[in-house]
């Protein structure tokens, strides 16, 4: 009678192993469908909220032009806004604008580079996330190009140039004269196995 349960108590063990085992992969199924699905939500919420104009870009890049466009209504000509840029790297790494402001005119298609450099001795995984100032300007800053919310793995020493191509709405307020583009830097954990030796908490 021992042997008998004791086997009957392996096979119920074994069962609820198998279950186990399927309700995992179905989690991970799900997670990795959740994270293929990232991009392409990410895009229709960008489209819809006018983020990616791109009929804009290829309307200006068909007549020829990086700036004013000639006899293009939609650029305010007697209308300048300052944009400043700027860069937060949350790691021992070199994160900067190429330049710290432009004058545009609200309509032009401008591109702006990023400039970044990992001075560790080991590989790293790193992404941006943006931030406007005023408040107001983020749903009038169209950007057409960016490297945000993307993730980049880069090996030690590696050096990298992004460009963001972005149109001011001409809807944005007449009392806004002057917008911050900010982008903070930082490591995603967990990507990349931190280097031999290497402490934590410093």
């Amino acid at each position: 009678m021992a042997t008998q349960s004791t086997s009957a108590d392996a096979a119920l063990l074994r069962a609820d192993n198998r279950r186990m085992v399927a309700k995992l992969a179905v989690v991970a199924l799900a997670m990795f469908g959740f994270g293929y699905a990232l991009v392409p939500v990410y895009k229709a919420v960008c489209n819809a909220l006018g983020i990616n104009v791109l009929s804009l870009a290829e309307r200006q890049q068909q007549a020829g032009t990086s700036g004013l466009a000639a006899g293009n209504s939609q650029v305010d000509g007697a209308r300048t806004v300052t944009v400043e840029f700027d860069a937060n790297a949350r790691g021992p790494w070199s994160f900067k604008p190429a330049q710290r402001s432009i004058d545009v005119h609200p309509g032009q298609m401008v591109t702006v580079m990023y400039e970044f450099r990992n001075v560790q001795d080991r590989t790293m995984v790193a992404q941006a996330i943006p931030s406007y100032a005023p408040r107001q300007a983020a749903a009038h800053f169209n950007k057409l190009e960016c490297f945000c919310f993307s993730e980049y793995t880069l090996a030690p020493g590696e050096a990298r140039q992004w460009p963001v191509v972005f149109v001011i709405d001409p809807r944005l307020p007449g009392d806004v004269r002057t917008i911050t583009l900010s982008y903070t830097f930082f490591e995603v954990g967990g990507k990349v196995p931190a280097a031999p030796g290497a402490t934590t908490g410093t």
